[in-house]
């Protein structure tokens, strides 16, 4: 066997610092799998791209069997950890009288944490296989959706919540999905997006082959990019929340757009590999809240 193919994702040049048991080889396949299929969604006549996201995935689990997210082996403690981390950034904006709504539950782990703490809490997800086997209590609904109408009554959410969504949607499927959360919300009620930052980017296979993301991730974004669509959407009080140690401070979008500013004059190698120490990484995470309008129409 050449060198090449048997070295580890560690030692990959373009790795960025990010680790792997997987060897070259593994993620070449991995990678030209995933952007051929990156690319079908990215031509696709919109008519026909929401009944292909699932397509897609099943069709990338079954040619990359090695897929991290069907060998990453998860303790339920480590899940409880992620979960209770996650409550952390939206407890402040929950209730006992909170209508709460999840895009992208996947096992509902947090909706079914969430649902101690407010009124009633709607999980939504593209699989209903994921969605199937969960034991939900009374107050709890699990719906199937197709990825961008959201499949509520308009003006019942309280809190809205997504995590590593809004970058996996072509960006006009996203411009459909955040608009139907906006009209989701009550007028006042807010959307908390949680996605990675393209600064210090691609978060998908190809980072460890190009300098944007080429993989399922159809589009990556900044602070102000995410800031700019929301408030074009209707959208309005936007803020980033800055964290540390499960600490969450409410800034104003152009705090985070100055540290980024600072990044992006960078060369993209020098840029990626100071955005990923943990300090940066800590900053640059897009956790951006968004309310409604109480005067929306």
């Amino acid at each position: 066997m050449d060198r090449r193919d048997s070295i580890t994702l560690e030692e990959h040049p373009s790795a960025h610092g990010k680790k792997s048991l997987r060897n070259l080889a593994d993620l070449r396949r991995h990678y030209d799998v995933e952007r051929a299929l990156g690319d079908r969604l990215r031509t696709c006549p919109p008519a026909e791209r929401r009944a292909l996201y699932g397509e897609i995935y099943n069709e990338l689990f079954a040619r990359v069997p090695d897929h991290p997210q069907l060998t990453r082996k998860v303790s339920p403690e480590r899940s409880r950890q992620k979960y209770l981390a996650e409550f952390r950034l939206i407890n402040k904006f929950i209730t006992p009288d909170t209508e709460f709504l999840e895009v992208g539950a996947g096992d509902c782990a947090l909706s079914l944490h969430v649902a101690k703490h407010a009124r009633r809490v709607t999980a939504i997800d593209v699989s209903n296989t994921i969605l199937k086997d969960i034991a939900a209590p009374s107050n709890v609904r699990l719906l199937v959706f197709d990825g961008c109408d959201i499949p509520v009554e308009p003006g019942t959410i309280d809190v809205a919540y997504s995590n590593q969504v809004i970058e996996h949607l072509h960006p006009e499927d996203a411009a459909v999905q955040v608009a139907s959360i906006l009209r989701a919300l009550k007028p006042g009620g807010c959307y908390v997006c949680v996605t990675p930052n393209r600064l210090n980017g691609p978060h998908d296979i190809s980072m460890f082959f190009d300098t944007v993301a080429t993989g399922l991730h159809m589009k990556e974004y900044t602070y102000r990019e995410l800031d700019c669509f929301f408030r074009g959407l209707g959208f309005d009080q936007t803020r980033a929340c800055i964290g540390v140690k499960g600490h969450f401070a409410a800034l104003p979008v152009w705090c985070a757009g100055m540290v980024e500013s600072t990044l992006s004059i960078l060369p993209p190698r020098m840029r990626v590999a100071i955005g990923r120490t943990p300090l940066f990484e800590k900053l640059l995470i897009i956790r951006f809240v968004a309310r409604r309008p109480r005067a929306h129409t």
